[in-house]
């Protein structure tokens, strides 16, 4: 408003000089035509018109120009006008976030390894919240149990030959790694155990980086529909909306492998992506790797929702925190809802909140 009405007084100024101007051309040009009438060499001063002022026009006879033959015509004089300035009123740039994929990449360089005649441990990146296992001997059934200071016991199956990272996601201080044989039935027996003190670079690392329950790389299509879901995004926020909204409107939940989960099932989140249909731990790895990818610290959990087995993510937002089983955001409040329950068009969201409620049903075991 401000400068609106700077910019009406000035169009009011410059039409008063203007008219100003216009007064001198008329008035030179009557004394230009009364001193060629009258034969003298400079012009008579005009007697004013009713109603004019006297002083502008005798600013008009002081400012005529001789009438020699080398002066311009009357007629001639051009009053030139400066132009108007534009608005200095512009529209705010919007600032996209950066949606290129974070994918850290997973190494074992030997710095800190431990290894005998069927497997080997890596831990020299353990400062950035991983290490590195692989089981090369010949027991079909292998297991990997990580102890960290919580003293939750995380069990994997080791089928790999090569290399694969399994995170430190209990934070700073110190851990057991072991590796077991299968010796009957559901007996183990130990072959390797190591002790190993976790000092992370970040607290977030193990929750930015790809492991065994949340696997994905630089060339997965999940990263890829990530980074376009993210495209448009300004803050971490929308990233999180785009990629919920997406899932729960494209993937839909398949009961018959609900029925019967193979045993140490993993999600494949590419193979869930071009199915469209999954169980509650596809929907959780597909949207905890598009956030991952995005720089998002995304943590999959997996518990009890009741008394149903469950998977669901959490995730971290700047100046917010841990948001833990809430993933959509109204700009006011925060609601509670994770991906599988809001994808299933059998729950009506009156149930849903009912049932979720301030989220004390949802019980954690494993972070992954």
């Amino acid at each position: 408003m401000f400068y609106f009405q700077l910019e009406v007084y000035e169009l009011y100024i410059r039409k008063l000089i203007r008219g100003y101007f216009a007064a001198l051309t008329v008035a030179a040009a009557f004394s230009l035509s009364a001193c060629a009438s009258s034969g003298h060499g400079t012009p008579d001063t005009p007697p004013p018109q009713s109603g004019a002022a006297p002083s502008a026009v005798t600013e008009s006879s002081a400012a005529a120009p001789s009438s020699s033959a080398n002066s311009p015509a009357a007629d001639s004089t051009v009053v030139e006008e400066s132009p108007i300035p534009a608005s200095s009123t512009t529209q705010q740039e919007v600032i996209l976030r950066d949606n290129t994929p974070h994918v850290p990449k997973q190494e074992a360089p030997g710095t800190e390894s431990y290894s005998n005649d069927v497997t080997a441990v890596d831990v020299s990146n353990s400062s950035k919240g991983y290490c590195m296992a692989k089981y090369f001997g010949s027991n079909p059934k292998v297991k990997l149990i990580i102890t960290g200071p919580d003293s939750v016991q995380y069990k994997y199956d080791l089928k790999e030959k090569d290399f694969i990272a399994f995170p430190f996601t209990a934070g700073d201080g110190s851990y057991s790694i072991g590796v077991y044989e299968n010796v009957s039935g559901t007996s183990y027996s130990a072959a390797m155990k190591i002790n190993v003190d976790v000092k992370l670079d970040d607290e977030f690392q193990p929750f930015l980086i790809p492991s065994q329950y949340v696997s994905y790389d630089e060339d997965c299509d999940t990263v890829a529909k990530g980074a376009e879901l993210a495209k448009s995004a300004t803050n971490d926020l929308e990233v999180v909306s785009g990629v919920y909204n997406y899932l729960i409107h494209n993937i839909t939940y398949d009961y018959a492998k609900a029925e019967n989960p193979p045993t140490g099932y993993i999600s494949d989140v590419d193979s869930t992506l071009e199915s469209g249909t999954g169980i509650c731990l596809d929907y959780a790895a597909v949207m905890t790797s598009m956030l991952r990818s995005q720089n998002i610290p995304t943590k999959l959990e997996v518990g009890y929702a009741g008394d149903v087995y469950h998977a669901w993510i959490s995730t971290y937002i700047t100046d917010i925190g841990w948001v833990n089983n809430i993933i959509e955001f109204d700009g006011k409040s925060w609601k509670l809802m994770d991906p599988t329950f809001a994808a299933n068009p059998n729950i009506s969201e009156k149930k849903l909140r009912e049932y979720i409620g301030d989220g004390k049903n949802y019980v954690i075991s494993y972070e992954y």
